[in-house]
């Protein structure tokens, strides 16, 4: 259990999944737990939901806490530092903005026990969520561990080097929307071969499901399942045949690159 006080600044999904995972693990407690959102009807959302405490004031909320966790989007990132100016004095940072770099964050905080870059993604929603986490150089290894085990409460944790973080906002932390359309258009495709509607999604997203845990528990490659699957003259190859047509593999690899470039241009 972590029994440190947390601050998590920003009140949005992930900060909520966070919180949930935390308590439901049992990794926190509510009294340990301060969350803030400037929208008042949030505030109160998540005090009715969780029991924790609440507020407006970042400042107030980090003056207690020992750990801070920056929920907040790239683009008011720096409005909240100056804000919170020496109020971070002594933390531990974790921020999840998207793009921005620990030197930069850095630059703009003084006197931080530590910091920590983290990717997770909206799957941590449902707790089956995924982080890659970044760490400071000279991070305490009792730092890295708390750390590591807020993000294990909503999911799967892997630690990667900071230059490798754009690439993983690319892959998992845009992927599920990836995921979403392919499950939209598998159910579309059963639709316009006569399966109702509600019948259809069930059963594409289903499989996904089955086949992410397949790849995760069998550890064997996706191309050798694929193989399993796909028998000589059958359907499946007939229609991994139509996939290798409309350029499936090719699209994905684009969207990751597309998705990685932009997270690189958020950090400049």
């Amino acid at each position: 259990m972590i029994k440190s006080n947390i601050a998590i600044l920003g009140g949005g999904q992930m900060a909520e999944a966070l919180i949930g995972g935390l308590l439901a693990s049992k990794v926190s407690e509510p009294h340990f737990i301060c969350a803030t959102d400037p929208v008042a009807a949030r505030r109160d959302h998540l005090k009715s939901r969780f029991g924790i405490h609440v507020g407006e004031s970042n400042v107030k909320a980090v003056s207690g806490a020992d750990l801070v966790l920056l929920a907040v989007k790239p683009q008011i990132l720096p409005t909240v530092l100056s804000d919170l100016g020496s109020a971070l004095a002594g933390k531990l940072v974790v921020s999840i903005a998207a793009g921005v770099p620990m030197a930069w964050i850095r630059d703009r905080v003084s006197a931080v026990r530590g910091i920590v870059r983290a990717m997770p993604n909206t799957p941590a929603l449902v707790r089956e969520g995924v982080t890659a986490l970044a760490y400071q150089a000279d991070l305490a290894v009792d730092d890295m561990a708390t750390v590591r085990a807020l993000f294990e409460a909503v999911g799967s944790v892997v630690s990667v080097e900071e230059r490798l973080m754009d690439a993983v906002t690319g892959l998992s932390g845009s992927g599920p929307a990836y995921v979403f359309v392919a499950i939209e258009a598998l159910a579309d495709g059963g639709v316009k071969m006569g399966l109702p509607r509600g019948t259809a999604q069930l059963l594409a997203a289903q499989t996904v499901l089955g086949a992410a845990r397949m790849v995760l528990e069998r550890g064997e490659h996706p191309a050798t399942l694929k193989d399993q699957v796909a028998s000589p003259g059958g359907t499946t190859i007939a229609g991994l045949h139509q996939l290798e047509i409309g350029g499936i593999r090719g699209c994905l690899m684009a969207a990751v690159e597309a998705a990685t470039k932009r997270s690189q241009e958020l950090g400049r």
